[in-house]
């Protein structure tokens, strides 16, 4: 396996662990507001509120929103898609963007300097793999077009 494919395998590893990892310690905390949902029906979850209709939000509801934007509606799931994109693109030899790393990079420095203690900061290890994978794919064909020239 070569070293490209081996730091973006690693970044969507770190990526994928994160992502299940969040979800499932949601799962394990807030059952019962999660089994709710299935009760009052999905589309229910998270009423939408357009106005305030002069009642006070219940401590239920709350919970409620909480549940819901810690899981589902949290970064996991993006997570686990970007992690699960990654890998098949690092399985068929395909150079992930710079930009994504540095970009995954940054909002995970942003919410662990916002989020502290929480896990974030690894997902900047694997921004800075996405980055370092890209830039060995950069040298390499670099190289190979250096060769092809002294060849001609």
């Amino acid at each position: 396996m070569n070293s490209r494919k081996r730091l973006l395998r690693w970044a969507s590893g770190i990526m994928l662990v994160l992502g299940a990892g969040h979800l499932s310690i949601l799962a394990f905390t807030a059952w019962d507001d999660v089994t709710g949902w299935v009760d009052r029906g999905l589309w229910a979850a998270v009423p939408l509120e357009l106005a305030d209709g002069g009642a006070a939000q219940t401590v239920e509801s709350l919970q409620n929103k909480v549940t819901f934007w810690a899981g589902p509606g949290s970064f996991a799931v993006p997570l686990i898609l970007l992690g699960c994109l990654t890998w098949h693109l690092a399985g068929r030899g395909v150079a992930v963007p710079a930009g994504i790393g540095w970009g995954l990079a940054a909002w995970c420095v942003v919410g662990g300097v916002l989020l502290v203690p929480s896990p974030y900061f690894a997902g900047t290890i694997a921004g800075a793999l996405i980055v370092l994978a890209a830039r060995k794919g950069d040298r390499s064909q670099a190289a190979r077009d250096r060769e092809t020239d002294l060849a001609v």
